[in-house]
């Protein structure tokens, strides 16, 4: 059995940052898992309502091989509900791959996944040197940033970000449905 791709959602989740990587998932048949902390609807930014698969106390992490992470419009809220945090905690310990864009690689500098990694984020400088759980030293603006396992980008990034997902997990894609200059 292949083992799955989490993507953890929350509320004002943001959908264009997903596109590109979902695609790819799609494209590689990469069984995908819809994570809510509980299994009621969740609206994203542009209006889009989702239905998880299944809330974070039900995630069989043995069948689990990656994550995915959007940025949303306020990720503070979700950083501070310790219910996120302490899956993405769960997931990060035995995950292959671990992608996450925008905001949210502020939800695996509170889990601790960023220690010792390069990583960038869609966040103020000030942000970054004053939240206290990033390690300013190994930030990088560069639009995408890959350290071992761990792939961070910043929104506008978005193409690459999925790209690259999809060779961390070794999938078959068409690389010409995601060209940037035509």
């Amino acid at each position: 059995m292949l083992k799955k791709t989490v993507v953890l959602l929350y509320p004002n989740f943001s959908e264009y940052e997903l596109t590109v990587a979902l695609s790819i998932l799609m494209q590689g048949q990469k069984p995908t898992i819809i994570v809510g902390v509980d299994k009621v609807p969740i609206k994203g930014e542009s209006g889009l309502t989702v239905l998880p698969d299944t809330a974070v106390k039900d995630v069989n992490l043995s069948e689990i091989d990656s994550l995915l992470l959007t940025g949303c419009m306020d990720i503070f809220p979700i950083a501070e509900d310790s219910r996120y945090i302490t899956f993405i905690e769960k997931v990060a310990d035995s995950a292959e791959v671990i992608a996450s864009i925008s905001s949210s690689p502020l939800l695996l500098a509170k889990a601790g996944v960023l220690k010792g990694k390069k990583y960038t984020v869609g966040l103020p400088p000030e942000a970054i040197n004053n939240i206290g759980v990033f390690e300013p030293a190994n930030y990088s603006q560069d639009l995408v940033v890959q350290d071992g396992h761990i792939i961070t980008a910043r929104g506008r990034g978005f193409i690459t970000f999925g790209k690259l997902l999809g060779r961390a997990l070794n999938l078959k894609f068409d690389d010409h449905w995601y060209l940037e200059n035509i």
